[in-house]
């Protein structure tokens, strides 16, 4: 289904054409690192660590922006089409599961106050570059709701992704390679049956099939990225070590069990000039990064601007 507005632009106008001068002025390195930050549920009282309350929530939303960060979607991420502005950094966001603490619709069909989406809306809104959309990964009742139902529909019309998450949370790792294929093409067709193209896998558990390829295709299927649970930052989608199959993410987190994997930790050290943190250079045309680190991979090497 094709969004019934346009997902809001961080830029005002077309950006010149980036020059080695205009790179070394605002520090770009477009093989630098991207937070994908992994939600499950916005929740008042947390029962695990992928549980947030509503106020850290928007505490680590209002901490990207003020970081410049600029939300893109897994689906931009994969294709290369990370359009922000000059000096800016790229962050996914992503939520596994379709729990309606991340999305609910009002009965007069507005983003109900307290879930995910509508705090996002809100900051944005106080943050003009901070692109409000993300990366909704769903099963079987997506946000408690039939598969056709509102809250998908009004998501995929606002610019935000719908991805697969397999019909019924399958553990990949443990299923045979036919129930493999079933619980991704499952999902997947009852997506694209409502008119959703999803083009990004977000592997339940973080774990791959024992033939890993099978994550990103198979019979009726094919992606172009495959998310795993936690980790760490990604690699630029032009550094030589992006694999689109096995692409990390870092669970939103600041304190308890685990916090040094979690997001606090990675954006205090994205954040230090040694953090190698992708930046932009204003221009989706280029790749531009510095001359002393390493070379883009072979399917960007033209688009590259060394300075």
């Amino acid at each position: 289904m094709a969004p019934k507005t346009a997902p809001p632009s961080p830029a005002t106008a077309a950006p010149a054409r980036v020059t080695p001068a205009l790179a070394r002025q605002v520090g770009a390195d477009e093989l630098g690192r991207i937070p994908i930050l992994m939600y499950h549920r916005i929740v008042a009282q947390p029962h695990s660590v992928y549980d947030r309350t509503p106020a850290d929530f928007t505490a680590e939303l209002q901490r990207l922006a003020a970081e410049d960060y600029v939300p893109i979607t897994t689906a931009e991420l994969v294709a290369r089409r990370i359009d922000i502005p000059a000096g800016a950094h790229p962050v996914v966001l992503t939520f596994d599961d379709g729990d309606p603490s991340v999305f609910a619709l009002t009965p007069q069909g507005q983003p109900a106050p307290g879930t995910a989406i509508r705090i996002l809306l809100d900051v944005a809104a106080a943050h003009p570059r901070f692109r409000p959309v993300a990366s909704l990964y769903v099963n079987e009742h997506p946000f408690g709701a039939a598969d056709g139902g509102p809250e998908l529909r009004w998501l995929a019309g606002h610019g935000f992704e719908i991805g697969n998450h397999t019909r019924h949370h399958t553990n990949l790792r443990t299923a045979s390679e036919s129930e493999v294929t079933a619980a991704i093409t499952e999902e997947d067709t009852a997506l694209r049956a409502n008119g959703y193209q999803p083009t990004t896998l977000a592997l339940p558990y973080g774990t791959h099939p024992h033939r890993p390829e099978l994550a990103l295709r198979g019979p009726g299927y094919s992606y172009g990225g495959a998310l795993l649970v936690g980790a760490g930052p990604a690699p630029s989608p032009c550094a030589r070590e992006f694999e689109p199959g096995s692409i990390p993410r870092i669970r939103s987190q600041s304190t308890g069990k685990e916090a040094e994997y979690g997001s606090a930790h990675w954006l205090d050290e994205l954040a230090k000039p040694e953090g190698h943190r992708y930046t932009s250079d204003g221009d989706p045309a280029t790749v531009a990064y510095p001359r002393s680190g390493p070379a883009p991979a072979p399917a960007c090497a033209s688009v590259g601007l060394a300075y």
